[in-house]
């Protein structure tokens, strides 16, 4: 089978400064793929570029393709676009209380996905808002769809974000961030209703986070993002068990676990580096406590282990040399 969702070799640069760098993976239907990686590791950037978004921030593909469904979307005009957006491609948006139009009730924003994207009648967009309010565990629909943004808790709102990206029938949702600023149990709650869709629908899921413990939750496949290039991307057991990047593995070691004493927590010394200013060699050896010497001067490539996936270390195994 076919890849539904195909990065390839992905480049992507605003003005002169270089922000994502050969980019690769693939997403297939009934998948979900969790992309990974602290803030300013270029999560949201791929978000923007492959939901058609990049241009409204100034972005530009510099190298590569996205092929979806076999059909190369990188280059598509504005009005292509926009009728993939929204439709075969929904998109939940990093924050829902911007996502929403403050002004406008619940109902019309979603009724007005499904008019535009399937054609249906004012009639038949209500009712379809209604039954996926209903699938999404919306009590009270009725009355959510004639209330106003700010009525509605961040969870609920969430929901609704969700309900939009689903409303134009798509086979993929690239999902920013679905559960930040959510307390835990809203955040299960909502990870399991993507999980569940994804499974009955046949959709393919991209999960974009920086939380490791939503990822070993929910995802089958994980692609790690450091500095705006691919360190690794692996099926999340193997992934967890023995992660093949020393990022990977400092990232997995930050999750609170139950054997920690109390008020101990693990982080990762210094910051991802300013696109502006990338250190030369691996990205990510100024905070690696194991780098070598060539991790210093000579950028690692991403390449195949032996068993299942990619890394981009010269201390992994499969790792160029």
């Amino acid at each position: 089978m076919s890849a539904l969702l195909n990065l390839q070799s992905l480049s992507v640069s605003i003005g002169d400064t270089s922000l994502l760098e050969d980019v690769s993976f693939t997403l297939e239907r009934g998948q979900i793929l969790g992309l990974v990686g602290e803030s300013g590791s270029g999560k949201s950037l791929t978000a923007l570029t492959i939901t058609g978004l990049l241009p409204l921030i100034g972005g530009r593909i510099t190298d590569g393709r996205i092929l979806f469904d076999g059909v190369d979307i990188s280059r598509l005009s504005e009005t292509d676009r926009r009728k993939l957006r929204g439709g075969r491609i929904g998109f939940v948006m990093q924050n829902p209380m911007t996502a929403l139009d403050p002004v406008q009730r619940i109902g019309e924003q979603i009724d007005v996905v499904s008019r535009l994207h399937l054609n249906l009648s004012r009639k038949d967009a209500r009712a379809r808002t209604l039954d996926l309010m209903a699938q999404l565990r919306i009590p009270e629909a009725g009355a959510v769809a004639d209330a106003y943004p700010h009525q509605l808790s961040g969870g609920m709102k969430q929901r609704i974000v969700i309900a939009m990206a689903l409303a134009g029938d798509p086979d993929l949702i690239v999902a920013d961030e679905p559960t930040t600023a959510l307390d835990v149990t809203v955040q299960a709650q909502i990870i399991q209703i993507l999980t569940t869709l994804v499974r009955e629908r046949g959709l393919a899921l991209l999960l974009i986070t920086h939380d490791m413990g939503v990822v070993a939750q929910a995802c089958d496949r994980v692609a790690v993002l450091y500095a705006g290039r691919l360190a690794e991307e692996r099926a999340v057991d193997p992934l967890f068990r023995s992660p093949a990047h020393p990022y990977t593995k400092a990232l997995i070691g930050c999750i609170p676990r139950e054997d920690l004493d109390a008020g101990e927590l693990h982080g990762i010394r210094g910051s991802v580096p300013n696109a502006a200013n990338f250190p030369p060699g691996c990205r990510f050896h100024p905070r690696c406590d194991n780098a070598m010497d060539i991790c210093r001067t000579t950028l690692p490539l991403i390449a195949p282990l032996a068993q299942d996936g990619a890394v981009a270390c010269h201390l992994a195994e499969g790792g160029p040399t």
